[in-house]
């Protein structure tokens, strides 16, 4: 008898993904719950398990093939691996005796665009060194364990050649299923929408002066630092009330305003952007804001997220001042009709009162969709958010 292992439901909407990694070979015995491959999809990455005990008897797919949602990709027997009939395509691996476990090793735990580097590469991921969270090995710690194979051949040819070929290296790697679709998306973004940016500036010394006084009795109470993003998003869901059209959503010949408070938090990771939605943030206090978004911003860089952590957000923030932006223009995420984008905090001089003072400075900008969001509704709301910032007496009130 045998069990066909087929592609699980991955989610709403989603109906492929990546066969990014087998876990286990043909002649392999597994356990009910044993992990066998990884799938990439546009969103998340899912395990497929064993859900009986058996033999591998046959691989249908090979790493980086595309496979269906229910689509057969392995076949366990229940039978021994000695009796059990091999049945596996012919460019799969040959049956082995199962290795005593003394014998066995653990898989170097490695993303899946990382391994997928590596085949491209010829790089053995056991001789790389991980510096992601424990230990695993991202796409850049396979480049530079390419860079250095490559380093002395490189340095050997120099004496036969005037050219150095280390200068024109080129190298050529798919693309993940992940930054496919957020490429397509990016792109279906800016063709569908009559996409705007509008720009202003926030003085932050009120905000950081709080975060200065009460950061210490803050993570002493909560367990988690006073972040900006807790004041960034009370000014948001403040000035989404005011201007409703800015939470809304073009549905063909309508207009759904939506009375709820669902913030994507865009953070990067290792296999690209990804945008978890923190729910009913209008709802929690600074220190819920703090620990959601740590906690969806962990469960990203870990590859944990579920695809109900990334659906139906209302509404977007991005924050590219942590890598240093001082300005940008970002792209909407569809169907939402607005995104804003926080910047780098710059001290520069700035004229209070007839008097040039130097203050901790961030250019703020809201991408919007103008074919609901006139430009003096884009310009009040991202006043609105400047002047919450600016005299946060309001936002405190709900510390």
């Amino acid at each position: 008898m045998s069990n066909e292992i087929k592609v699980p439901v991955l989610g709403e909407s989603i109906v492929e993904g990546t066969l990014a990694r087998w876990h286990k070979k043909v002649g392999d015995t597994v356990n009910a719950g044993d992990v066998l491959a990884d799938l990439e999809t546009d969103k998340v990455n899912v395990e497929v398990t064993a859900s009986e005990p058996g033999v591998i008897t046959a691989l249908h797919k090979s790493e980086g093939d595309s496979v269906a949602v229910g689509e057969i990709i392995a076949t366990v027997g229940t039978q021994t691996a000695a009796t059990t009939p091999v049945t596996a395509r012919a460019d799969a691996e040959p049956p082995k005796p199962t290795a005593p476990a003394a014998a066995q090793t653990t898989p170097t735990p490695a993303t899946p665009v990382a391994r997928n580097v590596a085949a491209e590469a010829g790089v053995d991921l056991n001789a790389v060194s991980g510096s992601g969270p424990s230990g695993r090995i991202t796409k850049q710690d396979v480049i530079n364990a390419t860079q250095q194979k490559s380093a002395p051949a490189t340095q050997s040819s120099a004496t036969t050649t005037s050219v150095d070929a280390s200068e024109r290296r080129e190298e050529r790697v798919k693309m993940s299923r992940r930054r496919q679709t957020i490429a397509q998306r990016l792109v279906q973004a800016q063709q569908t929408a009559a996409m705007l940016t509008t720009f202003n500036e926030v003085d932050l010394s009120r905000v950081m002066d709080i975060r200065k006084r009460k950061k210490d009795s803050f993570k002493e109470q909560n367990g988690v630092g006073l972040g900006f993003m807790s004041f960034f998003t009370k000014a948001t869901t403040s000035a989404l009330k005011a201007f409703p059209a800015v939470n809304a959503e073009i549905q063909g010949d309508e207009i759904v305003y939506k009375h709820y408070y669902d913030i994507g938090v865009a953070v990067s990771t290792d296999d690209g952007l990804v945008v978890p939605v923190l729910r009913d943030a209008d709802q929690r206090s600074f220190a819920e804001i703090e620990k959601g978004i740590e906690s969806l911003a962990k469960k990203a860089r870990e590859n944990k997220l579920a695809i109900s952590d990334l659906m139906g957000g209302t509404f977007t923030i991005t924050n590219g001042g942590v890598f240093g932006s001082l300005m940008s223009t970002p792209i909407l995420n569809a169907p939402q009709v607005g995104i804003l984008g926080m910047h780098k905090i710059q001290e520069r001089p700035v004229v209070v009162n007839g008097q040039i003072v130097v203050r901790p400075m961030m250019y703020i900008a809201l991408s919007y969709d103008h074919r609901i969001i006139d430009g003096s509704t884009a310009v009040r709301f991202l006043v609105h958010i400047k002047d919450m910032l600016e005299d946060p007496d309001s936002l405190l009130l709900q510390f």
